[in-house]
């Protein structure tokens, strides 16, 4: 896992430029801790921080190779892990291609040479990766298909920029930060983004399995996959079967590395069976016991309060859970102050506006998992891909003409200021947004009711809730320099999963049914029978009350740069209404984007146009 940054421009001369592509390669510091490299030319500046995983001592980047008439370079900078690299190893020896290193670097360039920019259609993996292609004149960028690695770019005329995370852009002086007006309900709620959006005026980030092409003549992007919906012929027990089979290859592929591996154990359904299978994939090759690790807060004996995402504590199913299995469990337990204290670094990496206590929590876990291994397996996306949500299982919210998990819950933007808030018409941009993944869904002729519906509300989704987990989930984790890989990302299991019906989802009348029928066998019955709890938050009044009293004085300061944004009158009323929801925790939570905001335009400077 490594940070990218990159700089095209017809118009000028780049070879000049290393002060800036310097400048622009240090602000991944943290995402590649362990090397650094830059590459010029006349008209492309490339820049790499490494994180060694794989082939330690090779895979320097950026990875340069010769080709055409004039043996002119062609230049890879890549960010991920693609996980069949040795299998694409040997077709490329067949084809005549030579290897120096062991890494999966190396692969990716030859794979770039043998297929050009068709060679993402072989990869298995999550990655972001650009070459330059000198005889070409061309820069290729490219993104895994479910948008597990990140990579943002922003064009102007005659060029483009692009790095793995906002801050290697923010640091060019070609870019300056604006948020338009119209933008503003994605910024209160970045859920609401459609794949690509971000709420900064120009700054795009590459869609997931898509691939961007930059010549003199432009830039030009597009799809390389998409979900394909067809019938699904398996019967349940196949079905059950295949799900089975199909993890238990991914996660082996995800524990390949020359590192430390570990897993996130919440003592769910999802991350039960990842470290069953990951447990038993070390214990046979003598490098167990896994290490796993959970999260929770002081006090939460006490102050814990249910909702209807988060019923239950993880804690004690965690425990439970290592201990059926056998794993060496670590729990990370953070104090208010703790979290408090860890924000400022949260937001930093974070780039777009922080996600507050649920950002700083998770990197402080992180950072725990990074002392004791450089690689861990995490459950994102089974409850997309599965039917694992609450809202899933709700009729009336799967029923109505809207993104069901935001359900009736109050919406931030609600609150705007009268004036802006009859500009902006925040319930418009939603419908507007909704209207346009239900326009993308692959249909299935012929599918009609709840299986239809359901196929709606599974793609909004995975385009949605998942690219916002991922996104922190990259950012929290790659700011500690720990690797995250998701098996449930898999690309080979949403695809197939993606065509099973909704009923046979739903085969035993409860949440992500083919999982727990899977692997019913290596799982103890309380697991089992665990209702979906969302990743933990604290519930601590102190917290809460601090939130609440920084918010008080942001919309009570003629300095804030959301002044005049928000009505303090409706701020009041939706407090009085935004007690715990399906989406909120409490007030504060609902709350709490004020204060990011806020903290975030203040940080880089950002404009309200």
């Amino acid at each position: 896992m490594c940070g990218i940054v990159g700089w095209t421009d017809f118009t000028r001369d780049l070879g000049r430029e290393q002060a800036t592509l310097q400048r622009m390669t240090d602000t991944m510091a943290l995402r590649g801790p362990d090397d650094s490299g830059t590459w010029l030319g006349p008209h492309t500046a490339l820049g790499h921080r490494r994180l060694s995983v794989i082939d330690l001592e090779g895979g320097t980047q950026p990875a340069v190779a010769a080709a055409g008439a004039h043996r002119e370079p062609v230049v890879l900078v890549y960010s991920g892990e693609v996980y069949n690299f040795r299998e694409l190893r040997t077709e490329l020896m067949q084809r005549g291609h030579l290897f120096t290193t062991r890494s999966d670097t190396e692969v990716v360039l030859h794979a770039y040479l043998e297929w050009g920019a068709s060679c993402v259609d072989r990869f298995n993996g999550m990655f972001a990766f650009a070459v330059w292609d000198a005889s070409r004149e061309e820069l290729v960028l490219a993104r895994d298909r479910i948008g597990v690695k990140p990579l943002y770019y922003f064009a102007y005329p005659g060029g483009i920029l692009f790095a793995s995370e906002p801050k290697g852009i923010f640091t060019h002086p070609l870019f300056r930060p604006v948020v338009d007006e119209e933008s503003l309900p994605v910024l209160f709620n970045a859920r609401l983004a459609l794949p690509g959006e971000t709420p900064l005026r120009g700054l795009r980030e590459l869609r997931p399995g898509h691939v961007l092409r930059f010549s003199r003549s432009g830039g030009h992007e597009y799809p390389y996959w998409r979900l394909v919906s067809r019938e699904h012929r398996d019967d349940l027990a196949t079905t059950v079967a295949t799900v089975r089979e199909l993890m238990e290859d991914i996660v082996e592929r995800q524990l390949v590395a020359d590192v430390p591996r570990s897993a996130m154990l919440s003592g769910g359904l999802d991350s039960t069976i990842m470290s069953a299978l990951a447990h038993r994939r070390l214990s046979d090759a003598g490098e167990g016991p896994l290490h796993t690790f959970a999260v929770e807060f002081a006090g939460d004996d006490t102050d814990f309060r249910p909702t209807e995402l988060r019923p239950e504590r993880d804690a004690p199913y965690a425990r439970l859970a290592s201990r059926y299995l056998g794993t060496r469990h670590h729990e990370v337990v953070l104090r208010t102050d703790d979290v408090l204290a860890a924000l400022p670094t949260a937001r930093r990496a974070r780039d777009l506006p922080s996600l507050g206590q649920f950002d700083t929590s998770m990197h402080l876990l992180f950072k725990a998992i990074r002392g004791e291994s450089t690689v861990a397996l995490s459950g994102e996306a089974a409850d997309e891909v599965f039917g694992g949500y609450p809202w899933y299982h709700d009729e009336r919210l799967v029923r109505r003409d809207r993104f069901p998990w935001l359900g009736d819950a109050p919406r931030l933007a609600d609150a705007f200021a009268p004036d802006l808030h009859r500009r902006v018409r925040p319930a418009d941009a939603e419908h507007d947004r909704y209207l346009t993944l239900k326009a993308e869904v692959p249909r299935l002729p012929g599918e009609e009711g709840l299986n239809a519906r359901m196929r709606e509300v599974m793609y909004y989704s995975l385009k949605g809730p998942l690219a916002y987990l991922l996104d922190r989930k990259d950012r929290m984790s790659m700011a500690v320099g720990l690797e995250v890989r998701v098996p449930y990302c898999d690309h080979r299991l949403i695809e197939y999963v993606w065509n099973v019906p909704w009923d046979m989802k739903n085969a035993d009348g409860r949440w992500k049914s083919l999982l727990r029928l899977a692997f019913a066998d290596v799982l103890p019955q309380e697991t089992l029978d665990r209702p979906k709890s969302g990743y933990p938050g604290t519930h601590d009044p102190a917290y809460n009350a601090d939130v609440m009293r920084s918010i008080d004085k942001i919309l009570s300061d003629p300095s804030s740069p959301l002044h005049g944004v928000f009505d303090p009158q409706r701020i009041d009323a939706l407090t009085r209404t935004g007690s715990k929801t399906m989406t909120w925790l409490n007030s504060s939570h609902l709350l709490l984007p004020i204060l990011e905001v806020d903290a975030w335009m203040r940080a880089y400077g950002v404009a309200l146009a």
